[in-house]
């Protein structure tokens, strides 16, 4: 009862956003090594978008790049005719569990009620609704009763569902997620994609840096190939077949099946 109450207030407290995300000529380099080479490509609302390549294509860079969190040196990102990077209130982003520091000495309540500082300002005390937001939030996740348990204590499927929970409380239009997936039992990843596809029917943008090539690619609907450049972006079925794999891979994929 109370996760189709927080259902039901996602689809009510949220913003459809109409809009897509158009990349155009993207190119990003690290010390004169090029990472991304004029990528071009379309996040389009409403559907599951999974960026998926080799390792060192340049996924989590695409995704960075894409929110003005590394330099690029040419190219744009526009979401309704703006630049995304600065309309970063829209989006919720969820970094590698890697890049956290999870011994900070903060409590489950205090990760997710940092979601709710977007709206509130800081320093400011948080409404009830917030309150009430983040309660919900712990709730679809699986995670209120650890509430009180500090981050560091918590097992790494755990430490990914608290982030995604600070994700929705922040009322986002765009999700963007950063291997999500890494090392989280299957119960963990089963619920982020319930509430992945949850976001998905609302029309929100839901953006996916993910390594792994085997059921789980089953769940997106369109895909961004990438290594260095867009192999092939658009619909799951069209952009992953076995030449195109082959070509980002450099080689043979011999463990993925299109049978959805």
């Amino acid at each position: 009862m109370i996760i189709s109450f927080f259902r039901f207030k996602l689809m009510n407290t949220f913003q459809f956003a109409s809009d897509r995300i158009s990349i155009n000529q993207l190119q990003v380099a690290y010390r004169e090594v090029e990472a991304l080479h004029r990528v071009s490509c379309a996040v389009q609302a409403g559907r599951l978008t999974g960026i998926i390549g080799p390792n060192g294509a340049g996924k989590s860079t695409l995704l960075k790049a894409m929110l003005g969190l590394v330099p690029i040196q040419q190219g744009t990102v526009l979401y309704q005719d703006q630049p995304l990077w600065e309309q970063l209130d829209r989006v919720a982003y969820v970094p590698q569990r890697s890049q956290i520091d999870w011994r900070y000495p903060a409590t489950v309540w205090d990760v997710v009620m940092m979601g709710r500082v977007p709206k509130t300002g800081w320093f400011q005390r948080f409404s009830t609704r917030s309150r009430r937001i983040a309660s919900q939030a712990l709730e679809r996740v699986g995670m209120n009763r650890y509430r009180d348990r500090p981050i560091g204590q918590l097992s790494g499927g755990q430490q990914q569902r608290v982030f995604l929970a600070r994700a929705l409380v922040q009322e986002a239009e765009i999700f963007c997620f950063d291997e999500p997936f890494v090392g989280i039992d299957q119960k963990t990843q089963d619920i982020i994609f319930e509430i992945f596809h949850e976001l998905t029917e609302q029309g929100k943008i839901v953006l996916v840096v993910n390594h792994d090539l085997g059921e789980s690619i089953h769940h997106f609907d369109d895909v961004i190939l990438l290594n260095r450049e867009a192999i092939a972006t658009g619909n799951r079925q069209q952009v992953m077949t076995k030449a195109n794999l082959d070509y980002a891979y450099g080689g043979h994929v011999a463990f993925y099946s299109e049978a959805a």
